[in-house]
């Protein structure tokens, strides 16, 4: 197979983990809290990649940014803790709409907060890509809810993780961030997981692994296509997220998704893969006015 069949397939694979780690979260949150479900998350994660930890050796995890590495932990526990919430909560359809304004938080808060040059180009589509969350949401029409909006927050920790990673990545090592990141998250879950303990079955804590693994090879797909071919070749298929998504809540959970949830998806994702396309400009050295 060529490296472009590969890469799409593992996006596809990807689009398969994360919905199923979607999927698994609404299940399991019948029996256990969210917050406890991140926790078991975050520790199975670290067991299912610990064998490639131990074989990458301590020499290649020494790092000078520790502090940076515990403020992405943050930004994930941070990003964990508000989706697990929401999914357990709100159609998981909508939720996984909503986790695509993720790349236009981390290009909004570039122009503002680390006042990085941004075009009008991307500007444009991060505008359009809210207005797709609006299509969604509809303020006025229905009634915001809560776990919705929440589902905007945690995509805004994504973005300040995203934001943290590309300054890690100028010294450090891929292995290296996703080491640290283990580290820092699952001391971070740990301390809202206490305040509401339940102890897992083994029923449960076999669905909490199979969660788990279905993330880890969420990331995986997402880093192996990633490293075959330009990320903007593959992410028209990470909306396939959607497709799986929407599938599984009408087989596993009743739900039927709106026509407004599928017209502000595909808004918000166009508008997030414009903004890849652009992204992936500047870096490769575009003019300015190209971007």
């Amino acid at each position: 197979m060529t490296a472009s069949v590969r890469a799409a397939l593992w996006m596809v694979l990807s689009a398969v983990g994360f919905s199923t780690m979607t999927a698994l979260i609404r299940h399991v949150s019948f029996g256990l809290h969210p917050f406890e479900i991140g926790f078991f998350r975050s520790v199975f994660g670290i067991l299912l990649l610990l064998p490639w930890v131990l074989r990458l050796g301590a020499v290649q995890l020494k790092t000078r940014r520790l502090a940076l590495h515990a403020w992405r932990g943050l930004a994930s526990v941070g990003a964990l803790l508000a989706y697990f919430f929401a999914v357990s909560l709100i159609p998981l359809a909508e939720a996984a709409a909503l986790t695509f304004t993720a790349p236009l938080f981390a290009t909004a808060c570039a122009g503002l907060v680390l006042a990085e040059r941004v075009g009008w180009r991307r500007w444009s589509a991060v505008v359009g890509g809210f207005a797709g969350a609006l299509i969604i949401l509809r303020p006025g029409v229905e009634a915001v809810s809560w776990p919705a909006m929440l589902v905007l927050v945690a995509s805004a920790f994504v973005a300040a993780e995203i934001l943290i990673t590309k300054a890690l990545t100028r010294t450090e090592s891929a292995e290296t961030i996703v080491f640290y990141m283990g580290v820092f998250v699952t001391p971070f879950a740990l301390v809202p997981a206490i305040a509401v303990w339940a102890t897992p079955t083994p029923a449960q804590l076999g669905w909490l692994l199979a969660l788990a693994a279905a993330a880890t090879a969420g990331h995986i797909g997402v880093a192996r296509a990633f490293r075959l071919v330009d990320a903007t070749a593959v992410l028209p298929i990470d909306f396939t997220k959607l497709i799986f998504v929407a599938s599984f809540g009408y087989l596993f959970f009743d739900e039927v998704p709106d026509a407004w949830t599928w017209l502000g998806g595909a808004v918000i994702f166009s508008a997030a893969l414009y903004t890849a396309h652009r992204e992936m400009r500047r870096r490769a050295g575009a003019p300015a006015e190209a971007r």
